[in-house]
């Protein structure tokens, strides 16, 4: 770089101190867990907020879409390759990063309810990675979890049908011990899947245009606008900035008075209340596994890691709205002392929308949009699963252990309890669920849907009601997890298969999961 060129520039914003990388063991529950990572620096930096610093001077990069060829016997084919390169966040300063057809994030993928589809997912970095389908509904072999690993120079390539309603869906890496690193390098994409009840809908759908993608991540620079390491809290590695899309600072011009927002949060640690900056609702329509029944009002949508929400925003001409993320204590469950160690106390301006002075113009969307229907009540089991500190029922992870199988056609209700004092999640692999109850009370509205993953907050009980249609499998397993990544990589996660009735796993069946 000459004299003659200026240095690239960076608008102002708070940096917060590194902290020590190395993972700990597993750890007392509740306050201890907190004292414990405040001695040994791992209680997460102070609170940050850059609202009101954020330029919002970059165009929203929109990810795109996945081209495909269809076989001869109908079969829909992508191809996706994992590979490394280099992503300018700032210009002039080069980040190494890892993308799916490109150095940073992967193509979206769009496939209709009913199509069978295959995806050659081709490795080209110099270790192990797999691929999976979150949220989707496939056989267990094509679900991409640490047992479907592709070796570099390989290529693995998944076959299904997709059979679930439209819904906003992503992929990522999911290697066992690996997969924060791998997912906040920059692997990971959106899989939108449609049908005709969606299609019939007066809804946004123009990709890119008033349809548009929003992927969340949180990440940490150097001075000069180089990627590095995050801080590390008890949720994990938080960053002190976002990216969205790929691009810091990004704004959307859009020219239709409806605009619909995929909102993905694709941090590994980091939750977020999505609401907008001048304190009009947001009006929230879909779900991890697809639309509500109808339309919620809400001031902020909390998303933990790996949970979707769709929304709308009616625009004005010529009007500037900002998405903003305002986390508190409350919304997720902590006390105050501990929210702020863990950024339960952090803001952020995320997404600027830019209307046009002249729109066009939006019907209003029916009161109803989806005939949902009542969760199930026909149980033939029900699983306890308590999370505490970075195990789920008192064990920690083993590829060589299936810890329950499930009967294929029937119901379960899972009892999910976060027994400390601090957050997690939990997704479930294979199937979408129903939110049955929390602490015994009937969920929220925009929890009324249909969900694979939900915000576990501390001391709390959520029943979960969840249904195995098909694709019995003894041989190969499904996962349960902490969608706290770093969580996960500790070994917050257990594995299921789904059999035929009087079927056992292949593996060793654990009976360390009450149930009855």
């Amino acid at each position: 770089m000459t004299s003659d060129t200026p240095a690239p520039r960076r608008r102002p914003r708070l940096r917060r101190p590194r902290a020590a990388a190395t993972a700990l063991g597993v750890v007392a529950s509740g306050v201890l867990v907190a004292v414990a990572f405040a001695a040994c620096g791992f209680a997460g930096p102070g609170r940050v907020s850059t609202v009101g610093e954020v330029d919002f001077d970059t165009p929203l990069p929109i990810p795109p879409l996945a081209e495909s060829t269809v076989d001869a016997d109908g079969t829909r084919v992508f191809s996706l390759e994992a590979q490394s390169g280099t992503t300018e966040f700032v210009p002039g300063a080069a980040s190494e990063t890892w993308g799916f057809d490109g150095a940073y994030l992967g193509p979206t993928v769009v496939a209709e309810r009913g199509e069978r589809v295959r995806v050659d997912v081709a490795n080209a970095l110099d270790v192990p990675t797999t691929v999976h389908w979150h949220g989707m509904h496939l056989p267990a072999e094509m679900d991409g979890g640490p047992h479907q690993m592709v070796e570099p120079g390989e290529t693995w390539a998944p076959e299904w049908t997709v059979d679930q309603q439209a819904a906003t869906l992503w992929y990522h890496p999911h290697p066992h011990g690996e997969t924060e690193q791998h997912v906040a390098r920059g692997l990971a994409g959106l899989f939108l899947v449609r049908d005709d009840a969606e299609a019939a809908l007066p809804l946004p759908r123009e990709y890119g245009v008033d349809d548009l993608p929003v992927i969340v991540q949180d990440a940490a620079f150097t001075d000069d606008g180089r990627l590095e390491g995050a801080a590390q809290g008890f949720a994990g590695r938080l960053g002190d900035e976002l990216i969205v899309n790929g691009a810091l600072g990004p704004y959307a011009e859009v020219r239709d008075e409806l605009v619909r927002l995929r909102l993905l949060n694709a941090s590994t640690a980091r939750t977020y209340a999505f609401g907008w900056g001048d304190g009009r609702p947001i009006e929230f329509i879909a779900t991890d596994g697809g639309l509500l029944e109808a339309s919620v009002d809400l001031d902020r949508i909390v998303l933990s890691p790996g949970e979707r929400a769709e929304v709308l925003v009616r625009m004005s001409p010529g009007e500037r709205v900002t998405l903003r993320s305002v986390m508190t204590p409350e919304a997720a469950g902590l006390q105050p002392a501990i929210g702020g160690m863990n950024g339960a106390t952090d803001e952020f301006d995320v997404l600027e929308l830019r209307a046009a002075d002249a729109l066009d113009p939006a019907p209003a969307l029916p009161e109803r949009l989806v005939e949902m229907p009542a969760v199930a009540t026909d149980i033939a089991e029900t699983r306890m699963f308590r999370l505490d500190g970075f195990q789920i029922n008192g064990a920690a992870m083993r590829m060589d252990r299936i810890d329950h199988a499930s009967t294929v056609d029937t119901t379960e209700r899972w009892i999910v309890e976060n027994t400390s004092s601090m957050p997690h999640s939990f997704h479930v692999h294979d199937t979408q669920f129903r939110v049955a109850s929390i602490d015994g009370a009937p969920p929220p509205p925009e929890l009324a849907g249909w969900k694979d993953t939900i915000l576990a907050r501390p001391g709390t009980e959520y029943a979960l009601v969840m249904r195995f249609e098909d694709y019995a499998d003894p041989d190969t397993p499904y996962m349960y997890h902490c969608h706290l990544l770093w969580h996960e990589d500790q070994g917050m996660m257990g594995q299921f298969a789904v059999v035929e009735p009087g079927q056992r796993a292949t593996m060793t069946e654990e009976t360390s999961h009450d149930h009855h």
